[in-house]
């Protein structure tokens, strides 16, 4: 069976993204203590590939997709296919070096897994990133494929979701070795207060600590999706969502209702609507207020992403109405 084509750049969980930044804070800070008490965090190659059952799922995949991706390998041992790809995938694994950990899951041994995730043969490859289940891809595919599949994954589980992975030490649990500190890039410092903020509900704090980053480093991917996405919950945090949307579809021309109603739309996975509504205020609008939702709508894409296809999509919406 020829594998899925697999989109990741529109998981858009905003709650998902807020514990992911809880989990790299706590990263850091464990981090942190293991350097002041000579302890290392890192773990030997073979830990990089683990088997999960129903009871441990929560706890060894949900939990731990908060700081780095997870790929799911559901396979059995009477599947031929399974033989080929699971040894690839363990191999990649390692290759990898901690960007991301591979889960297996025996499929007769937890039916219920395999039921929750809908799964109608095997193997089926899914990952989880800060929370979200993706699915990959179902059946074996070329190691190329694969590794483009893995890149992608690793790509949208930094930016989006600021997952920094595990760190590996080859020498992990051989007597004698000497743990290893990973060095602090030029602004953790500034992005883990940005975080802490976020959890905290501080949006403001969040927002100027962004901007510190972006000050020096404009083209800060995780900055600037921090700040997208600070900004949209600092303006939805006092909306009465009820409310707002009765404002909106009470006045389809009023350039601000829509705006207020498309941040509501974002905030709850609504993507193609927030993007539709603003994209139909530009079309009906002119002047100033015509730049307002424009501005609103590319906000928005910064917070999910320039490679969307939802946001490309929309891209291309605009340039419609606009020329």
């Amino acid at each position: 069976m020829q594998p899925r084509n697999m989109s990741m750049s529109g998981v858009v969980d905003l709650a998902a993204v807020k514990a992911a930044g809880e989990a790299k804070a706590k990263a850091e800070q464990a981090r942190a203590e293991a350097a002041r008490t000579g302890a290392s965090g890192a773990v030997a190659p073979a830990s990089l590939v683990i088997d999960v059952d129903e009871a441990g799922f929560e706890r060894d995949v949900l939990q731990r997709s908060t700081e780095v991706p997870v790929v799911l390998d559901f396979w059995a041992e009477w599947c031929e296919p399974c033989k080929q790809l699971g040894p690839l995938l363990e191999r990649l694994a390692v290759e990898y070096n901690g960007r991301f950990l591979l889960a297996k899951v025996d499929v007769d041994a937890n039916q219920m897994l395999m039921q929750q995730f809908g799964i109608q043969g095997i193997p089926a490859v899914f990952a989880v990133v800060a929370g979200q289940v993706l699915p990959l891809f179902q059946g074996v595919a070329p190691e190329a494929q694969i590794r483009e599949t893995l890149d992608q994954l690793i790509q949208v589980g930094e930016e989006r979701f600021g997952l920094t992975g595990i760190m590996v030490d080859p020498d992990a649990g051989v007597a004698g070795a000497v743990p290893a500190e990973a060095p602090a890039g030029p602004y953790d410092a500034l992005l883990e207060a940005a975080a802490s903020a976020l959890d905290a509900n501080d949006f403001g704090g969040a927002i100027q600590a962004y901007k510190n980053v972006l000050t020096d480093d404009p083209a800060n991917p995780e900055a600037k999706l921090g700040l997208a996405q600070a900004e949209l919950l600092g303006r939805v945090q006092s909306m009465d969502p009820q409310a707002v949307r009765k404002e909106a579809a009470d006045n389809p021309a009023d350039v601000d209702a829509q705006i207020a109603a498309a941040d509501l739309d974002l905030v709850g996975g609504h993507v193609e609507d927030a993007f539709g509504r603003l994209v139909e205020a530009v079309r009906r609008t002119a002047g100033d207020d015509r730049n307002t939702a424009r501005l609103r709508l590319l906000e928005l894409f910064e917070v999910i992403g320039p490679e969307d296809p939802r946001v490309t999509a929309a891209r291309t919406a605009l340039a419609r109405v606009l020329f």
